[in-house]
């Protein structure tokens, strides 16, 4: 719901490690844009452990929190209810504070990833590939659920993941195939590659480019470009960045949280870029 502008209202993003998080320059950026004088975004080192009582010292004067790693699955037991889409891969990146004092999850990675593709021209995509089998992984395959029309071929390191990345492809309807990561240069290839891994894992697939790429999706924000992503683009293939996602998804929480619509997409990103330019 929309809040007053000199209302003094908070909001802030939890995790572990969280220094290097960018939410506070978007969100900031957002309140400014829309004349949200008495909104306030703070970041907070919080663990698993500490969540709990995070929670209970909160006071009336809090709108909404971003959540990153570890707390996304760990938060949902303090919550009310969360969406579906947040249902559908366990995992919670944003709380939402309503006037009758219930705290509702949601996952804003998801639809930030379909509206960061969709920026770039993918509406509906025949295949995919996706680097990788973590936690954001399982986000990658939920956008895919939404706009690919056939197989996704995961490129896993182990057993263990190859088994997680199946079930979720079953739990989201996806046509998932699992392939191994001594084969990752294959993934190339496909018509979207979403790579999920952390930084420097993809390094090594750079020379592996192929002369007309199609579209990479390349989690990472910082460093940038990966090495895979600038070898994508010297070729001239479209390439979507952690950053895009960074920012669709905040774009997403600013509306959740301030009730305000539509969010200052340019100048949410100009400030993320400014930042990251900065150091």
């Amino acid at each position: 719901m929309t809040q007053g502008a000199a209302e003094p209202r908070r909001a802030a993003v939890l995790g572990s490690p969280i220094a290097h998080s960018l939410s506070p320059v978007l969100h900031r950026a957002a309140y400014e844009a829309l004349g949200l004088t008495g909104w306030s975004y703070d970041r907070f080192e919080v663990d698993e452990a500490a969540l709990p009582g995070f929670f209970a010292d909160l006071g009336p004067e809090w709108a909404g929190l971003s959540l990153t790693m570890p707390l996304k699955r760990a938060v949902i037991p303090l919550l009310d209810g969360i969406s579906e889409t947040a249902a559908s891969v366990d995992a919670v990146n944003t709380v939402v504070f309503t006037e009758d004092g219930r705290r509702v999850g949601d996952n804003t990675d998801i639809p930030g990833m379909v509206a960061a593709l969709r920026e770039h021209g993918i509406e509906e995509i025949g295949s995919a590939a996706i680097l990788g089998a973590g936690a954001t992984a399982s986000s990658a395959l939920a956008a895919l659920a939404r706009i690919c029309t056939g197989e996704v071929v995961a490129y896993v390191r182990s057993e263990a993941r190859a088994a997680e990345m199946r079930q979720w492809g079953e739990r989201l309807d996806v046509e998932v195939r699992i392939a191994d990561w001594a084969d990752a240069a294959e993934a190339l290839h496909a018509p979207l590659v979403i790579a999920t891994t952390p930084a420097g894992t993809t390094d090594a697939l750079a020379a592996a480019v192929p002369e007309r790429p199609t579209t990479l999706f390349d989690v990472l924000y910082d460093p940038w470009p990966t090495e895979l992503a600038a070898r994508w683009s010297m070729f001239g293939g479209a390439v979507v960045s952690g950053l895009d996602l960074l920012v669709h998804q905040a774009v997403l929480q600013v509306e959740q949280m301030t009730g305000r619509s539509p969010a200052p997409l340019e100048a949410m990103r100009h400030a993320g870029e400014r930042a990251l330019a900065a150091g």
